[in-house]
């Protein structure tokens, strides 16, 4: 009888695709530990209109996230674009909804990380992280970065941190990812996989 994977999830929101090219960098970093799989998932945007609501699938990218995947994951990867400094109001909405996992310790003794994209280099990378991390230590995860171990952390000229991966979209979000942040955000992946293991003593 086969072990069934550990999962971990990799939850993101993305308006023009960078964050979910973080995500599924992410994800494949995930995935190259034997024993993890990466779960993809996203939230639906808020709206201004009280009365407005998403679709029940999206129409491109992953499934919307569902209180079941906090329960059945082993550990979180999340994700979301800068909004001056801060995690995305989407995600943030998604997280103000988690009173009862919170209660029950649904995420309690869990590895995470955090990620991000920004439309300038210096916009708020770093503190949208040490922010999205607020709300992980509340429900009792374990926090991790990257460490300096990953050569492309001294040598990066776009986006990359020791709080976690991090993109540089440029203004119209069409920038690509560079080498060393799409090495980083898979790095990124595998350390959370292979922590998980350990921790499930895999």
């Amino acid at each position: 009888m086969t072990t069934p994977d550990l999962i971990i999830l990799v939850l993101y929101y993305s308006r023009h695709g960078a964050t979910r090219k973080l995500a599924e960098l992410i994800a494949q970093g995930i995935d190259s530990v034997p024993g993890c799989e990466a779960r993809l998932r996203t939230v639906p945007a808020v709206s201004t209109v009280a009365e407005a609501t998403a679709p029940d699938v999206p129409a491109v990218g992953a499934p919307y996230v569902e209180l079941d995947d906090l329960r059945e994951c082993a550990a979180l990867a999340l994700g979301s674009p800068t909004r001056f400094g801060n995690m995305a109001s989407a995600m943030k909405y998604f997280w103000d909804g988690t009173s009862a996992e919170w209660l029950s310790g649904t995420l309690a003794g869990k590895p995470a990380c955090v990620f991000t994209s920004t439309g300038s280099l210096h916009g708020g990378q770093e503190s949208t992280l040490l922010t999205m991390m607020i709300p992980l230590l509340h429900h009792g995860m374990m926090v991790m970065g990257l460490p300096y171990t990953n050569a492309e952390l001294m040598t990066t000229a776009s986006g990359g941190s020791p709080y976690g991966p991090t993109h540089w979209s440029g203004l119209d979000g069409n920038k690509p990812l560079t080498e060393d942040e799409k090495r980083l955000a898979t790095a990124q992946g595998r350390r959370l996989a292979e922590v998980t293991r350990k921790l499930q003593g895999t």
